[in-house]
């Protein structure tokens, strides 16, 4: 069963009086109002959201409740009760991963129970992606993204069970993908994965990713010079170098104190850069003839280095790249500003740069990109159009010059999806 106890609702059906049970920490209201007497699939339109959506083996329905857009899926009563535990885990972990929000059982007429998502905004299921055919160079930014979500749980003690692009959703994330888990009904958790359990998982991400791959194939969708085979191998071999990375034993010759500090402080620099934090190094020396013999090992906490330096300096929260070239433009503007106080620099550039170029943007427009993202893509407008003038041109024609020649030209389902297949 559920950790949280059960708040019950009422629903009056034909003058009669009908309980429902919503299990959740922290309901919506509106929920009540929903047609739970109604299967999914019957749900009048004018209570749906039209967003695109990945394969699924249940009903899946989108509802908006005031601002918030929420996903709907009926399946079994153990089932929902299974994957909103593990959701709510790995949100309190920190994972990325769609946030649990209720179940709706007991329902009229024995109709499935149903699991209610938080809809991840400004994310997109793969099969979007495929509109066009896809080019080498997205779907290369794509298996790094799921590689690095693969990882990610991994390192968290997670066994998926069953990783593949349609368990994903994707967001912009500064050039790249950001991914998450968006179906955990077959996972589980524990302390720590061993080689085994994470062996088996990347052998079924293997196979359902290969599976995908000759899907989009034979739909025409993929291009001529991507192998479905390549591509599902590729992703294996993209989460091995990424966890060796981040868990290899690193032995090094150390001549002195200094230099074993340098070989430390590069190792946590680099996976930094790679937006790990690192919580200590096991660290053990070994005398053998008069050489001096370091082996390091770090323990990695979790991605987020940048994303959490970003929000603890401006309360600003952004996708990792995102956070990253945020933070770039936020040094540039402390190194120019000669202000040696990190906060005072990083309180000044939140208000006088990153905030008016977000007001800026006019009402109707701002649904289109994330306030991180769009300001990531003024900034880079900003590079291009000074290399075509040889000159910097500034940040205020650049921000102008981005609302009139590009963020306006996007289509409109921009305001709901953030991405435009047309630039993939």
């Amino acid at each position: 069963m559920c950790n949280e106890p059960p708040d019950n609702a009422v629903l009056r059906l034909n003058g009669h009086a009908t309980y429902v049970r919503i299990t959740s920490a922290l309901v919506d209201p509106a929920l009540i109002d929903l047609p739970w007497s109604i299967p999914l699939e019957q749900w009048p339109a004018d209570q749906l959201v039209a967003l695109p959506q990945g394969i699924s083996r249940h009903v899946v329905r989108f509802v908006r409740l005031g601002g918030t857009v929420y996903a709907v899926k009926e399946t079994r009563e153990r089932i929902a009760e299974r994957e909103y535990d593990l959701l709510r885990a790995l949100e309190r972990l920190g994972a990325p991963a769609v946030e649990a929000i209720a179940i709706v059982a007991d329902r009229v007429d024995e109709l499935e129970p149903v699991l209610v998502t938080r809809h991840l905004q400004f994310s997109l299921p793969y099969r979007a992606l495929f509109s066009h055919t896809l080019r080498p160079q997205t779907l290369d930014r794509l298996l790094d993204a799921l590689a690095a979500l693969l990882v990610r749980l991994h390192l968290l003690g997670f066994f998926w069970g069953d990783c593949s692009l349609s368990n994903t959703l994707f967001r912009r994330d500064a050039g790249a993908f950001a991914a998450y888990l968006v179906d955990a009904e077959t996972g589980a958790l524990h302390l720590r994965l061993s080689n085994g359990q994470r062996d088996e998982d990347l052998e079924i991400a293997r196979t359902n990713i290969f599976g995908e791959a000759l899907d989009l194939q034979a739909a025409g969708l993929l291009h001529e010079s991507i192998d479905p085979e390549h591509v599902s191998d590729d992703v294996v071999r993209r989460y091995e170098i990424l966890w060796h990375e981040l868990t290899h034993e690193q032995a090094v010759l150390a001549s002195g104190t200094t230099d074993s500090r340098r070989q430390i402080d590069k190792r946590i620099r680099r996976l930094n850069e790679l937006g790990f934090d690192v919580e200590e190094v096991a660290m053990s020396i070994v005398e053998d003839g008069g050489e001096r013999r370091v082996t390091l090992r770090p323990k990695v906490v979790d991605a987020g280095h940048h994303t959490r330096r970003l929000l603890r300096l401006t309360g600003l929260d952004a996708e990792e790249n995102q956070a990253r070239a945020l933070l770039n433009d936020l040094d540039a503007y402390r190194a120019e500003s000669d202000i040696p106080d990190e906060a005072q620099a990083a309180h000044r550039w939140l208000t006088e740069v990153f905030e008016p170029v977000i007001r800026a943007v006019p009402p109707h427009l701002r649904g289109k990109l994330e306030p991180p993202e769009l300001f990531v893509q003024v900034i880079g407008h900003r590079w291009q159009l000074s290399e075509s003038a040889g000159r910097d041109v500034g940040l205020a024609p650049a921000v102008q010059s981005f609302l009139a020649d590009v963020l306006v030209h996007r289509p409109d389902e921009q305001a709901i999806l953030g991405f435009d297949p047309e630039e993939v």
